[in-house]
This record gives structure tokens, sequence and C-alpha cells, in this order.
């Protein structure tokens, strides 16, 4: 199912993205494989074609990224709801801006508009208290000594610890800075290449190696202290 109606997005809202084989059954997103691209002559000739005003083109395009950019907005993010509005605006700030497209990683100019937005709802969030250092599961409840050993299999057991790391590895890049989490979701979570991160983010790759090694130190830091307090 398609995001953008027969419509032109620009006059009519598309619905929400569906995240559909990208999201667990409590809405939080399944780590993605790292390449969901088709191959470039094909993505191309659909960029090509939506740049025509082919909308049809670019539902395709949309249905091809939607669960990277919904991936990539709720860990930047932390909510569903936040993911699912951050996803809807950033496919109709594409469309609008698909003349501004000019070749090269179609995903990472994506995931440069899904940073951009996040950034903007994390400027307007500080004015708003911060989280308590406590982490909660999806009941509300405290955890306590989640086990990180586990061998992943799919009894109901697991399925909920499964859940509380999800939910522990939320809340620790909750705590990183915004742009740390931004290069440790793209190159980590999405499975995009350097220099991939690094036209999506405007930086040298030399500045997103060095701020991804301090994103996984302070990372590793965040979980130690959360799983010794």
């Amino acid at each position: 199912m398609t995001i953008m109606d027969k419509t032109s997005p620009i006059q009519s809202q598309p619905g929400k993205p569906k995240k559909t084989g990208a999201s667990s059954r409590n809405g939080r997103p399944h780590p993605l494989p790292a390449d969901r691209q088709r191959s470039g002559n094909e993505e191309q000739w659909l960029i090509h074609s939506a740049r025509q005003g082919n909308l049809d083109s670019f539902n395709q395009l949309v249905l091809l990224y939607q669960d990277m950019v919904y991936h990539q907005a709720y860990r930047m993010l932390g909510e569903c709801q936040a993911a699912d509005d951050a996803a809807q605006e950033a496919f109709i700030s594409a469309y609008r801006n698909l003349s501004t497209y000019r070749g090269g990683s179609f995903r990472a100019w994506l995931s440069r508009i899904v940073t951009n937005l996040s950034y903007d709802e994390l400027r307007r969030r500080k004015a708003k208290p911060t989280i308590p250092f406590e982490i909660h599961d999806s009941y509300g409840e405290e955890i306590e000594s989640p086990d990180w050993a586990t061998d992943r299999e799919e009894t109901p057991e697991e399925r909920l610890l499964q859940s509380e790391l999800e939910d522990t590895i939320q809340f620790c890049l909750n705590r990183l800075p915004a742009e740390h989490r931004s290069v440790l979701v793209m190159v980590d979570m999405l499975g995009l290449e350097y220099g991939e991160a690094a036209e999506a983010l405007g930086r040298p790759i030399g500045t997103v190696k060095s701020r991804l090694a301090r994103a996984r130190t302070r990372m590793r830091s965040i979980l130690k202290s959360a799983y010794s307090s």
C-alpha cells in the first residue's frame, strides 16, 4: 500500500507510513537489513519519472524507503507517533524538493531530510522536562537487570527480554547528543556507508568517523551505568 494518494501530496496529505516488516507488535522497529535499495538503474528511473510528475513512481520510492525512514525517525525521536509524523513529513518534503536531488545516494538524500526534521523536533523539545534516569519496559515497569546474554529464540520469555533490550537501547540513544545519535543510527543501525552518512549530514567523512567513535564510547558508558545501577 502506498503512502501517497493519486492526487498531489502537496494538496492532499498522505496517510501514515506502513511499517510493514520493520516494527514489532509494540511499535518499536526491528533492525533493518543494511541494503534495502533496488538496482541503481531502476531507482534512478523511478526518481527521473517522479521528477516529471509521475506520482506512481514516487509511490514506488516511498514503498522502497518507508521502513528505513520510519526506523531512523524512531531511533532519533524515541516515540512511535513522533516517528510516524516525521516520516510522513519527510516524504512530503522529498516530493516537493525532488528538483534539488543532484544524484548520488538517494537514501543518503532522504536520510538528510529525516535528520533535519528530527533535529527540529528535538530543538522543540528542549523546553520540556527531561526523562528520568530509570529505565522502563513497555508496561511502565522499571527494568532492574535485563539479561544481555540470551540466545534470541522466539520464546515468550525471550521476546519479553528482547522488548526490554529494545527499550534500554532506545533509552541510551536518547541520552546521546543529537549529532552523535544521528551518525550512530545511520551507520550502525541503518547500515549506511561512511560516505553516505557524510553526504546525509553534510560533513566530511573524518568528522563522521570521529563522531561515530565518540557516540559508540558514550553509548557503552551509558549502557554500563544503566546495568550497574
